[in-house]
C-alpha cells in the first residue's frame, strides 16, 4: 500500500494565456492550500523546459497548444536531451480547452499521465494533480473513451495525424470550431483574433484538406471524431 503524501504537490503550470494561469494559480492556491504548491507558470515550450529544469516540480499542468510546438513537444525535448533531464522527471496532466480525439491521443502517446478540460472545477483539479503525482492516470469520462478506442483500433489515429499534420495549430483551433457550428465572429472572440484572420485561416483549412464548404469540413471532422 502506498503511503499517504506528507508534501504537497510541487505544480508548474505551462499555458499561453496570462489571466487563464493566474485563475489556475489562485484556484489552487485557495482549494489546494496545503496539498499543492504552485512553484512557476510558464507561457510556451522555451519557458516551460527552463521552468521545468529549474523547479523540478512533480506534475506540469500542460496545455496542449502551445507557441513553439505544443504540450507533446514540451515533452519530447524534456526527455530528448540527457543535459536537460531533471533528477525526477515530472508527470505531466494535460488541461486543455480541446476534448478533440486527436489531441487526447497524441497528447497521452507524447507521454501525458492524464487529460482533463478546462470546464473541470477546482477541486476536482486538486484531486486530479494529487492522483496523478501518485502514479494513476486520469480522464475527464468522456475522453477516456477516446483512449480504449484509439487502442482498440477503433479510431484510425494514423490517417487523423496525416490530415491534420498538414494544419497549423491555429488552422486547427478554426477548423474545429467552425466544424461545430460556430460564426466567424464567434470564432474570432473565443481565440481573440480578428473575423479576417478567421476567414483567412479558414480559407487556408478548406484548401489544404481539399474541401469546399463548412457542411463539408463538419462532415470531415465528425468522421474522425474530432468534435
Amino acid at each position: 500500500m502506498t503511503e499517504p503524501r506528507t508534501t504537497p504537490v510541487r505544480v508548474v503550470i505551462v499555458d499561453d494565456h496570462a489571466m487563464f494561469r493566474s485563475g489556475v494559480r489562485g484556484e489552487l492556491t485557495t482549494v489546494g492550500a496545503g496539498s499543492v504548491e504552485v512553484l512557476a507558470e510558464a507561457a510556451d515550450v522555451d519557458e516551460a523546459l527552463a521552468a521545468i529544469i529549474a523547479h523540478q516540480p512533480d506534475v506540469v499542468l500542460l496545455d496542449v497548444h502551445l507557441p513553439g510546438g505544443g504540450g507533446v513537444e514540451v515533452m519530447r525535448r524534456l526527455l530528448a536531451s540527457p543535459r536537460s533531464v531533471p533528477a525526477v522527471v515530472p508527470r505531466f496532466l494535460a488541461l486543455s480547452v480541446s476534448d478533440a480525439a486527436e489531441d487526447v491521443i497524441g497528447t497521452i502517446r507524447g507521454g501525458a499521465r492524464g487529460y482533463v478540460t478546462k470546464t473541470i472545477t477546482g477541486p476536482e483539479l486538486v484531486s486530479a494533480i494529487q492522483r496523478v503525482a501518485e502514479g494513476d492516470a486520469v480522464f475527464s469520462p468522456r475522453l477516456a473513451g477516446f483512449v480504449l478506442d484509439a487502442f482498440a483500433g477503433s479510431i484510425d489515429v494514423s490517417a487523423v495525424d496525416e490530415d491534420l499534420d498538414r494544419l497549423t495549430e491555429r488552422e486547427r483551433e478554426v477548423m474545429r470550431l467552425i466544424a461545430r457550428g460556430y460564426a466567424y465572429k464567434e470564432v474570432a472572440k473565443e481565440l481573440f483574433i480578428s473575423i479576417k484572420t478567421v476567414e483567412t485561416h479558414m480559407s487556408s483549412v478548406l484548401r489544404k484538406l481539399q474541401l469546399s464548404s463548412r457542411h463539408e469540413l463538419s462532415r470531415w471532422a465528425s468522421d474522425r471524431r474530432l468534435l
